[in-house]
């Protein structure tokens, strides 16, 4: 099992998502950022590595919010999400080709990646508000 980060990333009332690039695994689906936690590191700080990597985005008030095991044909992970506030944020994509701030509602419409829509359920069932 592969354990990975995300970001629930809130700027106001709209919540960032990425789409990854046509080549890169998943391409084309709608993810919240992140990425792997490396051995030994701890999840939070695997949040702040990916997200100042992959969006050069600075992240603050993390805080858990759930967790999904999801099983793709090759690899099984264990997505570990937290919500958090930007900082500071230069819009340097690595991994994605277009990033978006949507409402929780907003998300509905989108193409997310498999182990993100239990993520996006919890959030539109508990209406979630930063």
């Amino acid at each position: 099992m592969i354990k990975v980060v995300c970001g629930v990333i809130f700027d106001n009332t709209k919540i960032l998502v990425c789409r990854r690039k046509p080549e890169k695994h998943l391409g084309g689906y709608w993810e919240f950022p992140g990425g792997k936690v490396e051995l030994n590191e701890l999840a939070e700080k695997a949040l702040r590595r990916e997200l100042l990597e992959e969006l050069s985005m600075e992240i603050d008030k993390i805080e858990f919010f759930t967790t999904v095991q999801h099983r793709y044909d090759e690899i099984t992970i264990e997505l570990i999400a937290y919500t958090c506030e930007m900082v500071r944020f230069d819009f340097k994509l690595t991994d994605h080709d277009i990033i978006q701030w949507v409402t929780i509602e907003e998300l509905l419409g989108l193409n997310l990646a498999p182990a993100d829509i239990p993520i996006m359920k919890k959030l539109l069932k508990l209406n979630y508000k930063t």
